[in-house]
């Protein structure tokens, strides 16, 4: 991989090695699979979810995307979307709203760095 392209996945919390091993070393799948991304719904969902106040579709949203994130060992974004499932899971919708700054940071982050 283009050093400088690991480096940019990197600062956007992408473990590439991570990410290597689990594609096979198949770094044109990995592109491909993180290139997808951004078109992926489910950061909208999630962001319209919340917005609404409808806590069980938060919920299922910030699950896929927590499962999404990783696979595609996107750690800031899994790490932060992790705890907001957590937060949904026992009930806690206003702390988990809380959680969409930095959640919509390690999202942009990311997809900024795969395109």
């Amino acid at each position: 991989m283009d050093p400088m392209k690991q480096e940019r996945l990197q600062e956007a919390g992408v473990d590439v090695d991570e990410a290597l091993e689990r594609f096979m070393q198949n770094e044109a799948l990995l592109m491909r699979f993180l290139g997808r991304l951004p078109a992926d719904p489910t950061f909208g969902q999630l962001c319209a979810a919340m917005e609404a106040g409808d806590a069980q579709a938060a919920f299922t949203a910030a699950h896929t995307l927590k499962g999404l994130a990783g696979n595609l060992s996107l750690h800031r974004l899994h790490q932060a979307v992790s705890r907001q499932v957590e937060l949904l899971r026992s009930g806690d919708a206003a702390a988990a709203a809380e959680l969409m700054p930095e959640i919509r940071a390690a999202w942009q982050a990311a997809a900024d760095a795969v395109t």
